[in-house]
């Protein structure tokens, strides 16, 4: 039997695993990602291609960066700026005769979620992926939202500050940092490692003043966030996807802040019907199945794949 090959190219690591066209993960692994250069990356890239492409009918992936997936290229490429304009999906269906479909890794969660996950029969809905910046996508009368440019659903790129001149400081990505929030926690409490998440968390749990209010700024803003794109767009559903959705009291306070903007505001609480706020139904591995289910709508005819 043959499966699909996933491959989720991160700025820390390159996860793959086979899974059937059902979106069960038969088996997984990772190895460290190279950072030095294009030629190293595809050494690595092609090398985990070599090993399974006996047992593989298409290839899914999930990376980092604006992605044209009608024409299988990389622009900008996020933590891996040497793949910015590089036609990946091209150069590996030419090599290995396969379907190759490429997916934006915030949007690779969102279609996870859709197939398979907490956003099914939601079709207005989204993936909020918090991370080092924000990530994620939006899900219109049940398609992945591209926009003109297949850039639709940067959050990351939205503008929460206008009084701040510096744009890194001014935008979401910059000011709603999961991770910047647990090392300002970490280093303002001199934690040994101030990046400890799992620290960081039971400093929060125990009511350290410091961590609660610096923790419950991170969710206010998350609130704001999708106050402001569910002005937009009206949406039902948003899953709060990341590392730190693990922990529950995340979408919790986030929930509170925002049916605290309610509150304390008649005409928001009054003109725009709150969206449920749930976690994401998959982790670490989200972006092996959205990347898989977005080869297979390729495939499907619903987009042109790359072949």
């Amino acid at each position: 039997m043959k499966y699909y090959l996933s491959i989720d190219i991160g700025g820390t690591n390159l996860k793959y695993g086979l899974l059937d066209r059902a979106g069960h993960l038969i088996e997984h692994d990772k190895v460290p990602t190279p950072t030095s250069g294009l030629d190293d990356f595809m050494q690595v890239l092609t090398s985990i291609i070599d090993t399974q492409i006996s047992r593989v009918r298409g290839i899914a992936i999930s990376v980092p960066g604006k992605i044209d997936v009608s024409q299988g290229v990389v622009y900008f490429g996020g933590s891996l700026p040497f793949l910015d304009k590089v036609p990946l999906g091209k150069q590996l269906s030419e090599k290995y005769h396969v379907p190759v479909g490429l997916e934006n890794d915030g949007k690779a969660a969102a279609m996870a979620e859709l197939w398979l996950g907490n956003l099914q029969q939601t079709p207005n809905s989204a993936a909020v992926v918090l991370g080092t910046g924000v990530g994620g996508g939006i899900i219109l009368n049940g398609q992945l939202l591209y926009g003109t440019h297949f850039q639709a659903g940067e959050f990351s790129f939205m503008l929460n500050d206008f009084k701040n001149s510096n744009f890194i400081d001014a935008a979401v990505g910059g000011n709603t940092s999961a991770v910047g929030m647990i090392r300002n926690i970490g280093t303002e409490l001199s934690l040994k490692d101030p990046a400890d998440g799992i620290a960081v968390f039971q400093q929060i749990k125990a009511g350290n003043p410091i961590a609660v209010t610096k923790f419950k700024h991170f969710c206010n803003y998350v609130a704001k966030m999708i106050l402001n794109v569910q002005s937009v767009v009206d949406l039902q559903r948003y899953v709060i996807g990341g590392g730190i959705s693990a922990q529950p009291l995340v979408v919790k306070t986030i929930n509170a802040e925002y049916n605290q903007m309610l509150a304390a505001t008649p005409i928001i609480q009054d003109s725009l019907t709150k969206p449920e706020i749930i976690a994401a139904k998959f982790g670490n591995d989200a972006n092996l199945y959205g990347a898989l289910y977005s080869l297979l709508q390729q495939v499907n005819g619903e987009r042109q794949a790359v072949i």
